[in-house]
C-alpha cells in the first residue's frame, strides 16, 4: 500500500494549513519540490528551476532572493559568536588567530546553510501560496 500523495491540491482545506507548512519546510530542507518532493527545485546552487521536472509546478514563479541570507546569517551568527566568546574567554588567542579560524569557518557555514534555508523558504511559500 503507497502513501497518499501531497500535492497541491490534495491540501487546500484550512486544518490542513499547518500539515502543509511543515511538509513545504521538510520538502524544501531536502531541496525539492515542495508541490510533489520528487523532482529538484534547484538547477544549480541557488538557482530554482523554471518547473519541477516530475509535476510541472512552476518553481521558477517563487521569489525566495532576499531572506535566506538575512534567516542563514542568524544562524551562522548565533552559532560562530558564542565560539568566538568561549575561544576568548579560555585560550585568549591573538587577533589573527581568532580572525583566521573564525571568517573562513562563517564563511563556509554560510555557503553550506544557504541553499537549504532558501529551499526552506521556497517550501513556505508554497505552503502559504505566496508567488511573485
Amino acid at each position: 500500500m503507497t502513501p497518499p500523495s501531497h500535492t497541491e491540491d490534495s491540501l487546500s482545506g484550512p486544518t490542513d494549513s499547518g500539515k502543509r507548512l511543515l511538509l513545504g519546510l521538510r520538502r524544501g530542507f531536502r531541496r525539492k519540490c515542495p508541490n510533489c518532493g520528487h523532482g529538484l527545485a534547484f538547477g544549480g546552487y541557488l538557482k530554482l528551476r523554471p518547473a519541477c521536472d516530475v509535476c510541472s509546478h512552476p518553481i521558477g514563479e517563487y521569489r525566495c532572493d532576499d531572506a535566506p541570507p538575512y534567516f542563514t546569517i542568524f544562524l551562522v551568527g548565533h552559532i560562530v559568536v558564542p565560539g568566538v566568546l568561549m575561544m576568548e574567554q579560555t585560550i585568549k588567542p591573538s587577533l589573527w588567530m581568532q580572525m583566521s579560524i573564525w571568517l573562513p569557518a562563517t564563511v563556509l557555514l554560510c555557503l553550506g546553510f544557504l541553499p537549504f534555508i532558501k529551499g526552506a523558504v521556497l517550501g513556505t511559500q508554497w505552503a502559504m501560496r505566496i508567488k511573485g
